[in-house]
């Protein structure tokens, strides 16, 4: 959160709020929710929402604001000490959402479309991954069974195979280059040792790079290397249940919703 005051002619402006907008990819397999719940956070219909794969092909993209308490009473606080010549400004902060068209499995090697899709998922900070727990003959899962287990390891295969892609490209790209350059060496080691996790099948943050080291090779844009909020898509009858979990689901922060069911609040 930022204070600033500008001088603009004879106007003072009070901003608060935040400068940086945080980007957060909707991903999973076809037909588990996406889309729905891209509209449900955009409060409207925004993305078109279909019983087959593919319905989104081009990334939806929205903008909401996000309620901050702390905001409205700085808001409050000043707004009884300006004159005619202040004007208080609240700016919020923001996050974007991009509906991502669903993965498949062979997406690494293009199957559905996949690397164009692999490619948006590259310029997010965060990612939502959308698992499909309720069942629904009219609306058919892909692989012919709702499994939200097996989706995971089917996405998370396809994460790890493109970063595998693009880590051996950087790193035969760097053993070509000058060995006395200092960056470049410093880039290889750390591409190397993600390249030893990837290889497990496992996600590059598994490598537990530093902070620096994840800067130094900031430009790959990893997709195993960002943050993950899985949103496991309930069905309606589960909403009374307290603690409502899935066996087996990665570890980390997973978040049991009914999408339709807020998309139709």
């Amino acid at each position: 959160m930022i204070y600033n005051i500008a001088n603009k002619g004879k106007i003072v402006k009070r901003n608060f709020g935040c400068i940086k907008m945080l980007s957060v990819g909707i991903v999973g397999l076809p037909n588990v929710g996406k889309s729905t719940l891209f509209n449900a956070l955009m409060k409207r219909e925004v993305a078109k929402v279909g019983r087959h794969p593919f319905t989104t092909i081009t990334p939806n993209k929205g903008v909401i604001a996000v309620p901050d308490e702390r905001l409205d009473r700085l808001v409050e606080m000043f707004s009884g000490s300006v004159s005619g010549a202040e004007e208080i400004q609240r700016r919020p902060a923001t996050i974007e959402f991009v509906d991502i068209a669903g993965l498949v499995k062979g997406a690494a090697e293009g199957e559905g479309l996949g690397n164009q899709f692999l490619s948006h998922i590259r310029g997010v900070d965060l990612i939502l991954h959308v698992l499909r727990e309720f069942d629904n003959p009219q609306v058919p899962h892909v692989a012919g069974r709702v499994d939200p287990v097996a989706d995971v390891d089917t996405i998370n295969l396809e994460l790890v195979l493109a970063d595998f892609e693009t880590v051996s490209r950087g790193i035969q790209e760097r053993e070509k280059k000058n060995r006395s350059q200092e960056q470049a060496l410093e880039e290889l080691m750390v591409l190397k040792r993600i390249k030893l996790v990837l290889d497990k099948g496992q996600p590059a943050i598994s490598a537990g790079l530093s902070e620096e080291e994840q800067k130094l090779i900031g430009s790959f844009n990893l997709l195993t290397l960002k943050p993950v909020i899985f949103i496991l898509n309930i069905a309606e009858k589960h909403l009374e249940e307290q603690d409502y979990t899935v066996q087996n689901l990665p570890k980390g922060v997973v978040l049991p919703v009914c999408i339709k069911f807020a998309a139709d609040l």
